[in-house]
């Protein structure tokens, strides 16, 4: 059952968008926290691919942000640090639900990407350590064995953090709710975020 959004304050975003995830995470079989993120090159040629919001990636405590964790040597690190902006988009199509959300990146602080790292499965972050991720592999067999020196050599315990594995919070200018309605009669509703008093503006758009 869908949530009466009109319970939810005006010019919140950060309140409705956890209304509808948390509705995602109890309809969703797989990966309700899955999102497409859009980087582009300094010179604008872009790139997509998916990625997770990992827990508490909505953090309104630091202004309102979402987080994801990735190989900052990667494609999509070398773009990120290229070009400090990107997009994200989540689709849930169990609820016929999308929310578009653009904006500036930083990165988080070491700290909090050495708690994250750790707080994965060992085996994880074992795999994160082998990766160079993005760049080409030989063979399979290359990064396994890597992956078996590293168990080897951490036999037990957490694996040291790569400086490279770190994490991007996307701080939002602009979120658009959409919602599919019968006879693509859609709604749309978009917040802007003021950059003089980072107040939101909510306003609706013709589908």
């Amino acid at each position: 059952m869908q949530t009466d959004e009109s319970a939810i304050p005006k010019a919140d975003p950060f309140s409705l968008f956890e209304v509808w995830f948390g509705e995602a995470k109890a309809s969703e079989p797989n990966d309700p926290n899955a999102m497409a993120l859009a980087t582009a090159t300094a010179d604008g040629m872009p790139s997509v691919r998916m990625v997770l919001l990992k827990a508490r990636g909505v953090d309104q405590g630091e202004g309102g942000g979402f987080v994801f964790y990735t190989n900052a040597e990667s494609r999509k690190g070398e773009q990120i640090r290229a070009n400090m902006r990107a997009a994200l988009l989540f689709h849930w199509k169990s609820l016929r639900r999308q929310i578009r959300i653009e904006g500036p990146l930083e990165e988080v602080d070491p700290a909090q990407a050495d708690d994250y790292f750790h707080s994965r499965p060992r085996a994880s972050q074992i795999g994160s350590a082998a990766s160079d991720q993005s760049r080409p592999l030989p063979d399979r067999q290359v990064y396994l064995d890597r992956v078996a020196a590293l168990e080897e050599r951490y036999p037990e315990g957490d694996i040291p953090r790569p400086p490279h594995w770190t994490g991007f919070r996307l701080s939002p200018r602009r979120i658009e709710f959409w919602q599919d309605r019968e006879y693509r009669l859609h709604d749309r509703r978009l917040f802007t975020r003021s950059s003089a008093t980072e107040a939101w503006d909510d306003t609706l758009l013709y589908p």
